[in-house]
């Protein structure tokens, strides 16, 4: 996608970039579980807890957001694209970006269901380390744990 910027998430954001969030989750063909939280519970998570974390950032096209990134420590946390500009290139734009702040390596949980995430994550190189079967996460759905780089996490 062209013309697409990246800045930190800024106070005035919060709104939108939980409005994408929820859009992406509930895409129709979205390989995601339905969200445990209300989109109100979403809005207030991105202003009280992302936003003063400092380590989300969203994309905009000329008018709006149109994808947000969070990282936590050496995670890739979120990366949801709205669905009307997927497959654009927004995302790799994130995970580049996220590969840059954290030279050192990433990790990263997906569900098992989302194989479209999983395609997308090996593209940009990386490797499945181990599933779950969801115990661990708020929706208990099975997942993956993939790693790049030299994270500490990565198999020789």
């Amino acid at each position: 996608m062209d013309d697409v910027w990246v800045r930190p998430l800024e106070p005035s954001d919060t709104d939108e970039a939980a409005a994408v969030w929820w859009r992406s989750r509930h895409a129709p063909g979205a390989q995601l579980p339905p969200a445990i939280h209300s989109e109100e519970q979403v809005r207030g998570w991105f202003a009280d807890v992302l936003l003063p974390d400092g380590q989300t950032w969203v994309a905009l096209d000329s008018e709006r957001i149109v994808a947000v990134l969070t990282l936590d420590g050496d995670d890739l946390d979120q990366l949801y694209v709205d669905p009307e500009v997927a497959g654009q290139g927004v995302g790799s734009t994130l995970v580049d970006l996220a590969k840059d702040l954290r030279p050192g390596g990433l990790a990263l949980w997906t569900f098992q269901i989302n194989t479209r995430a999983q395609a997308f994550y090996k593209r940009h190189g990386f490797t499945e380390v181990r599933r779950t079967d969801g115990a661990a996460n708020e929706e208990r759905v099975p997942d993956i744990r993939m790693v790049w780089g030299a994270h500490p996490e990565a198999v020789s």
